[in-house]
């Protein structure tokens, strides 16, 4: 396992001064690495837990150190990082390996200096039984160390959906994220998926509460599955599945994706159509509209067409659609347990988001056909890139009409719009909203 925990660090190091995505970074580091698959997912569960809990683990390391924070040595604050994490979330590390290999780390990284404070900090800690306190602290404080975010994320949570849901969703932002996959039901049931990756070693169980969707363990690279190879799912969030459920896209219609990289909504929305009629899947960059491509193939959905384009822009050559969904770019607050990372950007970096995405509802508008749907969503949770958007487009759109587009999952709002918050168990953080064009 040390080497997994020197990989784990020099990807902690990276990331430090990267704009690049968690997942981009550790899929190409460990395909590189050499590594067993038992020692990969060892590192993928230290660095991505480090990752999101990074600020709790800097208090941990602030309140127990006798140097001041700012002081400590940036690749020592990051060793104290995984070994606090170790004892503390992962209970099938022993303490006094999570202890010896940081010790070790420092040797490897020849920080010769930092062994006995390493080291006298993780001990020291484990025999004052392993206490975070969170004495005197505001709401707002204890839920930003607790569960490691920003304060103006925990505030922004509490003041829009009030404090429960709130804490309930900074809880269910971590810890590794349920795996979901769609069954391609042009050439499988839900039940003989189940039974053929079983038989390939991956647990897998139909979900109960959504049709068409299956759950999955253990997974291994799930590319080299033969269900995979064979076109018999993709994987998709549930947030993401209810996202085509609320378009209700049906046999022989003309269905727009204006955002649609990587092409999951696309895919399932093929598949809901039986493969029959037309699925025009964008994206800006003709590379992803490429992957889409190579994705709809895969799973021999000859409906979906990939194209680069715009979508901020009118498209004269697009042609009018019954359905059109607008998944917009967002700040992606409601995948955080999968891109940890987010939560760590400034809040002004999201301020210029509505205007982009009202600009993309706007044009998105005009491809819809006179009693066609139209779906605005995005993966975040935030009123002003959410609810704010829909309503400002219903008051100034009299053409078109909010509507409430029933779908087959429990608790789901009997609402145009509807916020899907973050459960530990089931889907993302997600928003839509649906409207009709009745003139």
């Amino acid at each position: 396992m040390s080497d997994a925990r020197l990989t784990v660090i020099k990807l902690l190091l990276k990331m430090e001064g990267s704009a690049s995505y968690s997942n981009i970074l550790l899929d190409g580091a460990l395909s590189e690495s050499g590594l067993s698959e038992r020692d990969k997912a060892f590192a993928a569960a230290l660095f991505y837990g480090v990752t999101e809990r990074k600020m709790t683990l800097d208090y941990i390391i602030e309140q127990n150190s006798r140097l001041p924070f700012e002081k400590i040595d940036r690749t020592a604050v990051i060793i104290l990082r995984t070994g606090f994490y170790q004892i503390l979330y992962m209970p099938s590390v022993p303490e006094s390996a999570a202890v010896n290999e940081s010790v070790k780390l420092c040797k490897k990284l020849r920080l010769f200096n930092a062994q006995g404070f390493v080291n006298g900090m993780l001990r020291n800690f484990i025999r004052g039984g392993k206490v975070v306190r969170y004495d005197g602290m505001t709401p707002a404080e204890r839920l930003s160390i607790e569960y490691s975010c920003p304060q103006w994320i925990a505030r922004k949570w509490a003041a829009e959906y009030g404090e429960e849901r709130a804490e309930k969703a900074l809880k269910a932002s971590l810890g590794a994220p349920p795996i979901y996959a769609r069954v391609n039901n042009t050439k499988v049931t839900d039940d003989e998926l189940v039974k053929l990756l079983k038989k390939e070693g991956i647990k897998a169980a139909v979900n109960p509460r959504l049709a068409g969707c299956v759950r999955l363990e253990k997974t291994g690279d799930i590319e080299k599955s033969a269900a995979y190879k064979d076109g018999l799912f993709h994987v998709q969030d549930v947030s993401s599945q209810l996202c085509c459920l609320t378009l209700k896209p049906i046999v022989n219609e003309t269905v727009l994706d204006i955002c649609a990289a990587p092409g999951g909504k696309s895919f399932t929305m093929a598949e809901i159509m039986g493969n029959n009629g037309r699925v025009i899947a964008m994206d800006l960059y003709e590379a992803r509209a490429g992957l889409i491509a190579k994705g709809a193939e895969r799973l021999g959905l000859r409906i979906v067409e990939a194209r680069q384009n715009n979508a901020a822009k009118f498209n004269v050559e697009l042609p009018q659609a019954d359905r059109v969904l607008g998944e917009v770019p967002c700040s992606g607050l409601g995948v955080i347990r999968r891109k940890p990372e987010i939560k760590y950007k400034d809040e002004s970096e999201f301020e210029e988001l509505p205007r982009l995405q009202k600009a993309i509802l706007e044009v998105s508008a005009r491809y819809v056909k006179k009693g066609g749907t139209l779906v605005y969503s995005t993966c975040t949770l935030s009123r002003a890139e959410n609810d704010e958007v829909a309503q400002e487009f219903a008051n100034t759109h009299p053409d078109f009409s909010p509507i409430v587009q029933p779908i087959p999952y429990a608790g789901a709002e009997n609402s145009p719009m509807r916020t899907f918050f973050p459960e530990e168990d089931g889907g993302d953080g997600f928003f839509t909203a649906a409207f009709r064009r009745v003139k």
